[in-house]
């Protein structure tokens, strides 16, 4: 293709014969989002040894994509560049490989470290005491411990157990409205440095009112010596986004 700039990512785990056509897919398609302008980005082949994609940009789109590549560099490119380079990494680093990316008139050079990059670590479990809020939506077991799941605000699920006692008295919330239970977690904090709660020991718990707003301010109003029946309820309603 005249006038155009040549790159080249090789990839040194893989021969032309051993790296699977699923798998090349998924690096050109990652490669072409790293290096932008995917309408004058072209592969041009698969050359022998080592795995190397030679890819082509029209003469058009070189000086962009030089700068999208110097920025993936130093960490300066837009977010979609790198993360296109940290999913290239990642996939090398499972492929058990690394790979250098080359080419264009300032011969940029990219290296992915891959499998030598230093491997994350994960912590824990760590147990502490601590409190979660949600619905009740499973309780039930045969053993001496029962399995139950709480479902938050957010949807998230935590697998929870407790003592047959609680148990009972749980049971009395199945699907009902917000409870606050109280115990034990089991957290691990993951390679990501996300924490995960893996176990919840519930050994008490309480219901949290989830009366409508109109039906507080009112049981509020019946309070002696208060000044709640100069609140405006038309108006919190509104600041809480109720509908009429």
């Amino acid at each position: 293709m005249p006038g155009s700039n040549e790159y080249r990512l090789e990839i040194d785990a893989f021969s032309v014969d051993t790296l699977p056509m699923s798998r090349l897919a998924e690096y050109m398609a990652e490669l072409a989002r790293l290096l932008g302008e995917e309408e004058r980005v072209h592969f041009k082949k698969l050359e022998p040894g080592s795995a190397v994609l030679i890819t082509t940009v029209e003469a058009p789109a070189a000086p962009k994509v030089e700068e999208r590549i110097a920025g993936v560099a130093d960490g300066r490119a837009p977010t979609d560049a790198l993360k296109a380079f940290r999913t290239i990494d990642t996939m090398l680093a499972k492929d058990n490989a690394i790979a250098t990316l080359s080419g264009g008139e300032g011969s940029n050079v990219i290296a992915f470290p891959g499998r030598t990059r230093p491997k994350p670590v994960r912590y824990g479990p760590f147990r502490e005491r601590g409190s979660l809020d949600g619905v009740l939506i499973r309780l039930g077991g045969r053993d001496s411990t029962i399995p139950v799941l709480i479902k938050d605000a957010e949807g998230a699920e935590h697998n929870c157990q407790t003592t047959l006692e609680v148990s009972k008295r749980l049971a009395n919330h199945y699907r009902g409205g917000t409870l606050r239970v109280y115990g034990n977690g089991k957290w691990l904090r993951e390679e990501n440095g996300s924490w995960v709660l893996q176990q919840f020991d519930i050994d008490d718990f309480e219901v949290l009112d989830d009366a409508p707003l109109l039906s507080a301010v009112e049981k509020l109003r019946s309070v002696p010596g208060g000044d709640w029946d100069e609140v405006d309820i038309l108006g919190l309603r509104k600041d809480a986004g109720e509908t009429h």
